[in-house]
């Protein structure tokens, strides 16, 4: 039995429902002492059909399993193994972390709600739901932007680069999660603040509220969590792609002088690697701004034209958002050569395995596994 199908559970000091399908409404399936947080734009509609919540609840037990256990497990083989162990590389276990807690303290508050079909679990955690969900999309989109950093200060300055090392990278790990702990807190100080969402599943920051202080937090925070580190990724990897394409038109001509066919010296093969290592930073961002993109439309449709988002719409800004927690361990097994070895070592049983190698496939993967190493650590 749903929360709102028992009548005790149902509120009585209701504004005046507009909706015209019944006297109840998607408030009313709402518990008393979250009221107060819910902006009367939401009255008008009835509940959500239960198949609804049915089908959310099926979607976030696949993500979060498999979000918890892929994450995990990259935290678990970063750590344990040696060649992994670099100053980049804890750029990348701080990914992990950061969507492991996502999914950890996002998933099993939602799966409740589902059950219930209404936020059940008070109006204080509530608001540390919106906060934790917020700070940690922060994180791993900022720790996104600085293993692109790190990517283009490989590639593009090659030997004049300054190497990261393990201070610079806990550095710039510390930097992200102060900054993004400053950026999350206002809500909880009278600039804007975290509401249950209109499908009383999730909660997150308030973009209903016809107010311009509230909405200037909002249209703030996108530019620093959304355009700002997109438009750097963007420049960043524009000018990873000329430096990659200036490269493989050198050794074109190079070969071509030579009479042979192509050149597949140690040079080469550090260029590979290292390109190979970017494809992986640049999916995991294009994944991350996939998923977040809902949430920023929910957001400004709701500021700007309120008229546009009912429960049922504010559903997916959550959803994609909480899936691109899966994204990152699916990613790393694929495409990051070493990983993908300590992992068919370690754990067999979760290893992406491909076609058999040739011997001079092989060779190339050592050669890249020792080339992803020494930028990093060096």
């Amino acid at each position: 039995m749903s929360y709102w199908n028992d009548p005790a559970n149902l509120a009585s000091d209701r504004l005046p429902s507009t909706n015209p399908y019944g006297n109840i409404t998607v408030v009313d399936i709402a518990p008393k002492e979250i009221l107060h947080m819910m902006d009367p734009h939401w009255y008008q509609f009835p509940p959500m059909n239960p198949l609804w919540y049915g089908l959310l609840m099926f979607f976030m037990i696949i993500m979060g399993s498999l979000s918890l256990i892929g994450n995990f497990v990259v935290i678990w083989v970063f750590m344990n193994t040696k060649a992994l162990r670099s100053p980049a590389n804890l750029l990348v276990v701080n990914l992990a972390f950061s969507d492991f807690l996502m999914m950890l303290t996002m998933f099993p508050p939602m799966m409740v709600s589902c059950y219930w079909q209404t936020w059940t679990l008070g109006a204080l955690f509530c608001e540390i739901y919106g906060f934790l969900g917020s700070l940690f999309g922060c994180v791993s989109i900022w720790t996104m932007v600085f293993i692109t950093l790190d990517r283009y200060n490989v590639i593009v300055k090659g030997m004049s680069a300054q190497p990261l090392k393990s201070g610079g990278a806990m550095m710039r790990i510390g930097g992200v999660w102060t900054l993004s702990l400053a950026w999350c807190l206002p809500p909880f100080f009278g600039w804007n603040r975290y509401v249950p969402e209109g499908n009383m599943t999730a909660c997150g920051t308030d973009y209903l509220t016809d107010d311009v202080f509230s909405h200037s937090y909002l249209y703030v925070y996108s530019v620093f969590v959304y355009f700002f580190p997109l438009f750097s990724s963007i420049y960043l990897y524009t000018f990873i792609v000329k430096a990659v394409g200036a490269h493989e038109k050198a050794m074109r001509d190079q070969a071509k002088k030579m009479g042979v066919k192509s050149l597949r010296n140690e040079e080469a093969q550090k260029t590979s690697a290292e390109c190979r290592l970017a494809k992986v930073a640049m999916m995991t961002v294009s994944l991350w701004f996939i998923a977040w993109t809902p949430y920023l439309v929910i957001n400004y449709a709701g500021m700007l034209d309120k008229s546009t988002v009912n429960p049922l719409f504010s559903i997916w800004g959550s959803v994609f958002a909480k899936a691109n927690a899966v994204y990152n361990p699916i990613v790393y097994a694929i495409s990051h050569p070493k990983y993908r070895a300590a992992l068919e070592k370690k754990l067999p049983c979760l290893a992406c395995q491909g076609e058999p190698r040739d011997d001079t496939e092989s060779s190339n993967t050592a050669g890249t596994s020792q080339v992803a190493e020494k930028p990093e650590g060096a």
